[in-house]
């Protein structure tokens, strides 16, 4: 017996309706993030990595461990490592020896950037995302959140 079948679940093909909704969801997160990401680096010249990364160093006070930034992001510490090297190149972060480990700091740069990306980031997410959803915002923000629950670890 397969396991979707032992927790009651169906495991039979996605319906039509089902598999447009899956679809639906799927383009519509990729076409609002995408455009979200393309007014930021077209007003700021920042990626959406540079962003993701500020961001956090900004909201933890403006130095974070690199080991949790990595953590953070979800990235592996390579790819970060990389990342951050190429964004001090550009004087928007530094790092420093920090015990066992490393932070990442930012520079004047990276706080001016930062600081220029938030109000575009909140336009772009409120032109984007909410105004086309309008009165539907709060069913949405109520599905999001039950999507988003702690269900258990294993899938069916």
């Amino acid at each position: 017996m397969s396991t979707a079948k032992h927790r009651g679940v169906d495991s039979s093909p996605l319906t039509p309706e089902e598999r447009e909704v899956w679809y639906a969801w799927k383009r519509a997160h990729e076409a609002v993030r995408t455009r979200i990401i393309a007014d930021i680096t077209r007003d700021t010249g920042l990626s959406d990595a540079d962003i993701a990364v500020l961001i956090r160093i900004d909201a933890a006070g403006g130095s974070l461990r690199q080991n949790r930034l990595a953590a953070e992001l979800g990235w592996d510490r390579t790819r970060l490592s990389h990342h951050v090297t190429r964004m001090e190149v550009r004087a928007l972060l530094k790092r420093k020896k920090a015990g066992s480990g490393v932070e990442v700091l930012l520079c004047p740069d990276g706080q001016n950037a930062v600081d220029a990306a938030h109000p575009i980031h909140a336009a772009a997410v409120r032109w984007h995302l909410f105004n086309p959803l309008g009165a539907d915002l709060p069913t949405v923000h109520a599905a999001l959140e039950a999507l988003s629950a702690e269900r258990g670890r294993e899938s069916p």
